[in-house]
């Protein structure tokens, strides 16, 4: 690089002057690049009210994510025998569940407490993922089992991360704007760093399998400074309270535990049927990762067949997010009912008629669901919550929900590597949510606004 910049500078007339127009073109197409996302990520009052710097940090946080799941990919899914593998990354889901299970009841009192807890908690969760990705890059290409402890470390990290990204949106909302379309424009910037990151991460892959673990160590330490240039009220808990995952019906005539708040019945049975679609989503991810490398779909390889699937879920998951926004003014309890009606018919169909053009829909529907159901929760907790309580219903509501992803893809590790088998599991699991949440989905649509005595 230095010789061909000295060529540049010092050599012959025409070459120093092509060099230069080529360097001047890169930085405009540069400058305009940067500036197109700036203007997206700040329109309508985000820059503003500071939702515009939890953007780009979530895409900063995607992209690492991405760069650390293609280093991984090879040595949890390639490297060693399917079965082997699987234990390995059963263990790794087991473990990664008891810090969850036992952080649920707590987290979101926690992050109230600390002082600047929210921008510290999101500093820190890009800090540890950083030093991890320096430390699993010398020993990727082992694939030794020193490289567990701190995989499971990646995930613990980029899971707190999303617990406490959906604390803050509600701190930082702009005027006129509302949870859906924050959280939409959140996520589609996500999902579109995630689609730039990955092709990257190949070709850093292909330098060697440590690159792209280097490449997201510098993606989390930019997203270390970058959690404290977030607003000082994402800190703030003045006039906040905790909220209760329950309908308030156990509640006696003495009202709810002090500082307390139920989030409703509405609230409730959203969370429960968000919680299914989740489920399905880890479900298939770690069921679909072993059964297409075992026994990939008709005439494709293993990589294409992941790649297949993959993509699918990605467009799904865009598409619901894009069509959400859209759908903002509909009642979220027809959409999140007909987003789990459309889920379990797709899992069914995909039992009865394993195959490409089956599996490639149920992921892509599942992407959609998850998506759609999730922004309508958004909607129902700023419906039914009050402003007060929505920061701890919002972190609670994450945790559970991140659980139901832990728990599906642990039952998808340990069925037998049969497709009818486990599109079949997969549609029970989605047709229990739908059942049981239908008739709560289809009910009072407020909740109780009880306060503490």
């Amino acid at each position: 690089m230095a010789s061909v910049a000295r060529t540049v500078t010092s050599g012959p007339g025409p070459i120093r002057k092509a060099g230069l127009a080529v360097a001047r073109a890169g930085h405009r197409t540069g400058s305009a690049t940067r500036h197109r996302i700036r203007r997206h990520t700040h329109a309508g009052g985000a820059g503003e009210s500071g939702l515009a710097k939890l953007i780009e940090l979530h895409a900063v946080n995607s992209a690492g994510d991405m760069l650390i799941t293609i280093a991984l990919a090879s040595t949890i899914f390639f490297s060693v025998p399917t079965g082997e593998a699987r234990g390995r990354v059963a263990l790794y889901l087991l473990v990664t569940m008891a810090p969850f299970a036992l952080l649920a009841p707590v987290v979101g009192p926690l992050l109230d407490r600390i002082p600047h807890g929210r921008r510290a908690a999101m500093a820190v969760s890009m800090l540890v993922r950083a030093i991890l990705a320096w430390t699993m890059a010398g020993v990727v290409s082992t694939a030794g089992l020193e490289l567990y402890p701190a995989a499971l470390g990646v995930l613990v990290g980029s899971k707190a991360y999303g617990v406490v990204r959906s604390a803050v949106v509600p701190r930082l909302l702009p005027a006129r704007t509302t949870l859906v379309k924050a959280n939409s424009r959140v996520t589609l910037a996500g999902l579109l760093a995630t689609a730039v990151a990955a092709p990257v991460g190949g070709l850093l892959h292909l330098i060697s399998p440590g690159a792209p673990l280097y490449g997201a160590f510098v993606i989390f330490v930019g997203g270390t400074l970058l959690s404290f240039s977030l607003p000082h009220k994402v800190d703030s808990a003045k006039g906040e309270s905790r909220a209760e995952l329950s309908s308030g019906e156990h509640l006696g005539a003495d009202g709810p535990a002090k500082g307390l708040r139920s989030v409703g019945p509405a609230v409730l049975n959203a969370l429960g049927a968000n919680a299914a679609l989740r489920f399905l989503s880890g479900f298939l991810t770690l069921f679909l990762a072993f059964l297409l490398r075992e026994h990939p779909l008709g005439g494709l390889s293993a990589a294409f067949s992941l790649g297949v699937v993959a993509v699918a879920a990605g467009v799904g998951n865009a598409f619901g997010t894009a069509l959400g926004s859209w759908l903002r003014a509909r009642p979220p309890e027809k959409i999140i009912a007909t987003a789990l009606f459309c889920a379990l018919t797709a899992a069914a169909a995909a039992a009865a008629w394993y195959g490409t053009l089956t599996i490639a829909l149920v992921a892509a529907v599942a992407g959609i669901s998850q998506a759609l159901s999730k922004l309508s929760l958004d909607s129902t907790i700023q419906r039914d919550v009050p402003e007060q309580s929505r920061t701890s219903a919002f972190a609670r509501s994450e945790t559970a929900l991140q659980l139901a992803w832990v728990i599906g893809g642990a039952l998808g590790i340990v069925l037998p590597l049969n497709g009818t088998v486990g599109m079949s599991v997969a549609a029970t699991g989605v047709a229990l949510g739908f059942f049981v949440a239908l008739r709560g989905l289809n009910g009072p649509t407020r909740a109780p606004r009880t306060r503490a005595a």
